[in-house]
């Protein structure tokens, strides 16, 4: 029984590892990997003794160049592990019933932008704190109010380029810079905005909000993930539901990514 425990542990690891590289670089830099191993062993076996020596020398030093590498995926991993329920609170123990009010301010925001076409980046902070991101922009500090996201995103104004990051009820910043995408696998069609919004639900846990000069369209990016065309009542249910339990709040991403890969809107 011990053993089998023992393996079951090793193999969820190793499950938690692939979805974290899923879809990144980091899982063709892992295939490059293997192949050394595997060339490696092959040479030894055919006594190609020269090869041999090359690639285990090579594999040798490669561990400190495997820290540099995948060092995007071990935060990653380590900030997934120091989200988990035993060290963090979720939004709705610490802002209560505020919370309805908040999320009703940002969809109405949203709606007003998706109708006006005027594009928006916002980023809804969670466990994982974005003050190095929050350094980049205008410090708000404000309210959350639709009035006042509203105002932030109109064109030609000194703020409007770039991204707000709320947490819990507040502004915390406006006009912020944002890591944009490694994901080389997404749609051509997504701008600047868009890829803004997958690099920073890559590198945290925060949801990112955005709505398309182009078409007004709403976005949604979580976990590395985008869900387009989603309608404001869609999206208040994403912004109540997120903050549920792991196993129910994927739900609505889920369903409109599905929806936006069969090309539905």
């Amino acid at each position: 029984m011990r053993d089998v425990i023992d393996i079951l542990i090793v193999a969820a690891v190793f499950y938690k590892l692939f979805k974290l590289i899923r879809e990144t670089r980091a899982e063709q830099l892992t295939k490059g990997i293997l192949a050394l191993f595997v060339f490696a062993k092959i040479s030894g076996w055919l006594e190609f003794y020269t090869i041999n020596w090359i690639l285990e020398k090579t594999m040798t030093v490669g561990v400190i160049a495997i820290l540099i590498v995948f060092q995007p995926e071990l935060r990653r991993g380590l900030e997934y592990i120091g989200r988990s329920r035993f060290f963090t609170k979720t939004f709705l123990e610490i802002k209560g019933e505020s919370l309805t009010k908040v999320v009703d301010e940002i969809v109405e925001a949203v709606a007003s932008l998706s109708r006006q076409k005027i594009g928006a980046l916002i980023v809804i902070e969670r466990q994982t704190g974005l003050n190095e991101v929050v350094e980049t922009g205008t410090k708000i500090d404000g309210r959350v109010s639709s009035d006042l996201l509203i105002n932030i995103f109109i064109p030609n104004t000194p703020l409007h380029d770039g991204a707000v990051i709320i947490k819990e009820d507040i502004i915390k910043a406006a006009a912020c810079f944002l890591p944009l995408t490694d994901n080389m696998g997404i749609s051509k069609e997504l701008g600047t905005r868009h890829r803004a919004a997958l690099g920073i639900s890559e590198r945290s846990d925060s949801l990112a909000i955005i709505v398309s000069e182009e078409t007004g369209a709403i976005s949604i990016a979580e976990n590395g993930s985008i869900a387009r065309y989603i309608d404001a009542k869609t999206l208040k249910q994403i912004l109540v539901d997120m903050y549920k339990p792991k196993d129910q709040k994927q739900t609505f991403i889920t369903k409109w990514r599905r929806k936006d890969e069969q090309g539905e809107e």
